[in-house]
C-alpha cells in the first residue's frame, strides 16, 4: 500500500465548474437499477426532487456509467439516501474505493420492483424513467416517483467541496 501526501485522484488542473458544483453540496444518494446479476449503482449528489401530483426526481448522471445504461435499459431505478455510516459505501459506488467481490457484496441489498435497495436505507424512492437528454457532459434523467418511503435520517451523508460531511 502506498501512502500519498495528497489525494491520489485530485485533478492537477481543477475544473472551475466542478469546483463551483462542489461548493453547493447536497445529500448523497445512491442510485441503483437492474436485477441480479446485472445490477448497477452510482453515488449521485446532482439530483433534485420536484413536487406535484406525480412527483419527479431529476438527476445528472455520467453517460458512461453502468448505472445510466442499466436505468435507461430497464426504465426503473431506486434512489436511496445515504447516512454517515454509509460513507465507505458511497466511495465504493463512486468508483474511488475498492470493492472486493463487487459493489453489491459490500452491504445487504433487497430486490424491489424498481431495482436493488440498500437494506438499511430508511428513505428511498422507486422511480420510473420518463425521459433522458444530453446536458453538457451529463445525461439528464427525469424519473417519476412510483413508491416512496421517508424515514428519520438522523445522520444524512452530505457532500461538500469534495468531502463527505455530517449534516450542517
Amino acid at each position: 500500500m502506498t501512502i500519498h501526501a495528497e489525494h491520489p485522484f485530485r485533478d492537477p488542473e481543477p475544473d472551475p465548474v466542478r469546483q463551483f458544483r462542489g461548493r453547493i453540496g447536497g445529500t448523497v444518494g445512491l442510485w441503483t437499477a437492474g436485477v441480479e446479476p446485472h445490477r448497477a449503482g452510482l453515488t449521485v449528489t446532482s439530483f433534485l426532487v420536484g413536487a406535484g401530483e406525480d412527483a419527479r426526481v431529476l438527476a445528472l448522471l455520467d453517460p458512461d456509467a453502468d448505472l445510466t445504461e442499466r436505468l435507461l435499459r430497464s426504465g426503473r431505478g431506486v434512489v436511496q439516501l445515504l447516512t454517515w455510516d454509509d460513507r465507505d459505501l458511497a466511495e465504493i459506488f463512486a468508483g474511488t474505493a475498492p470493492a472486493p467481490g463487487g459493489m453489491f457484496r459490500q452491504a445487504e441489498f433487497l430486490d424491489t420492483h424498481w431495482g436493488p435497495r440498500l437494506a438499511t436505507a430508511t428513505t428511498w424512492a422507486g422511480v420510473r424513467l420518463e425521459s433522458e437528454q444530453e446536458v453538457g457532459w451529463s445525461t439528464l434523467v427525469t424519473t417519476v416517483v412510483e413508491h416512496l418511503e421517508v424515514g428519520d435520517d438522523d445522520e444524512p451523508l452530505r457532500h461538500h467541496r469534495g468531502r463527505y460531511t455530517r449534516r450542517d
